[in-house]
């Protein structure tokens, strides 16, 4: 197996605003796009065997405008399920709960359809992507896999590919429209990369 890549979609609405987004479907807005064209370059040179995507629409435009082909839409990649805090912001629930941590506390109940998911619920899916990728490696040889997906998602993917506890993944920031790597060095794990993205995506976001 070559590399995992790893690639949080570009910029939404709420991404914008800092609500939580989960199952809420929004498109990208001008600057996700931008952003997500701006990855072009960056995947140019790798040998993608294989593309995984959240079923969301955010997700599957970024592969789309990425360059990235025939992406196999995967539902264990669709964002940490944030019950009632769902288009919710940080701030907003700290005015009630005002040490309130996803990583530690996971998030308030929401419907039967939603109800939202512990981080121990969301790195048991990780673990499943990652039991997925690793089987899948097996006939791709030395190519890359790409996984385009969530943040948050990704983040304990992260965590969970070094060895380290869901809520671990607090310690990876990853900017909308980014791409990491994960790897390997000397048979183990590591990140060979983390928030990468061209200055002209970095500026989009900091202007929005």
């Amino acid at each position: 197996m070559g590399e995992l890549i790893l690639i949080r979609h570009g910029e939404t609405e709420w991404s914008r605003s800092g609500q939580h987004t989960s199952w809420t479907d929004l498109p990208l807005t001008a600057t996700g796009e931008r952003q997500a064209r701006a990855l072009v370059p960056l995947l140019a040179d790798r040998n993608i065997g294989l593309t995984l995507v959240s079923p969301s629409i955010r997700a599957r435009r970024t592969a789309e405008l990425a360059g990235l082909h025939a992406p196999r839409v995967t539902p264990e990649l669709r964002e940490w399920d944030y019950g009632g805090y769902e288009g919710v912001t940080t701030r907003a629930i700290r005015r009630t709960r005002p040490f309130w941590n996803l990583w530690t506390d996971g998030v308030d109940p929401g419907s039967d359809e939603h109800p939202g998911e512990s981080p121990a619920q969301v790195g048991q899916r990780a673990d499943q992507v990652l039991a997925g990728v690793r089987s899948a490696a097996e006939g791709l040889g030395s190519a890359d896999i790409a996984l385009v997906a969530h943040s948050h998602f990704l983040r304990v993917l992260t965590a969970r590919y070094l060895g380290l506890t869901p809520a671990e993944g607090r310690l990876f920031q990853l900017a909308t429209g980014a791409l990491s790597r994960l790897g390997t060095e000397h048979g183990g794990p590591v990140v060979t990369a983390l928030n990468m993205a061209l200055p002209e995506a970095l500026q989009d976001a900091q202007d929005a």
